[in-house]
Parts: C-alpha cells; structure tokens; sequence
C-alpha cells in the first residue's frame, strides 16, 4: 500500500534523514520529488555518495535495500 505524501512517517523519516545531510525536510522533499540529490550527495561522505548513486541506478539494489531488516527497522522506529 502506498503512503500518502503528507504521511507522519514520511515527514518523520525526511526529518531524520533532512538532519542528518544538513537540510530542512521540505527542501530535502522538493529535491527527491524533483529527482534531484545534488544536495543530499554534497551531504554524504564520498564513499556513501557513491554507495547510494550504485544503488538508485540499479532497481533490484534499490528494491533489496527498501526491503532489508534495517529499513524496515527504521520505519518501524520513526513510526512511533
């Protein structure tokens, strides 16, 4: 089932990872809505940003990253 853009776990989860890269939650949400990550990426250390740009380039890593234990762990925390 598909959450709602205006969910309280989405803007949970944008707030948490808005922190982390040094940005407000609705930039961050302007700039993945956007399809842009110039920004998240300037935020990451060069080994994440290239860890994350091998994983949206390929559907399956993606998939089996939004399917992994700790994703899900990490919704589970932030729904709460």
């Amino acid at each position: 089932m598909e959450q709602p853009k205006n969910s309280p776990q989405l803007q949970a989860l944008l707030q948490v990872v808005g922190g982390k890269l040094g940005m407000s939650p609705e930039t961050l949400r302007q700039e993945l809505e956007a399809g842009k990550f110039d920004s998240a990426l300037r935020g990451m250390s060069p080994q994440d940003s290239a860890k994350f740009q091998q994983v949206l380039a390929n559907p399956q890593k993606l998939n089996q990253m939004m399917n992994s234990r700790q994703a899900r762990a990490l919704y589970e925390k932030l729904k709460r």
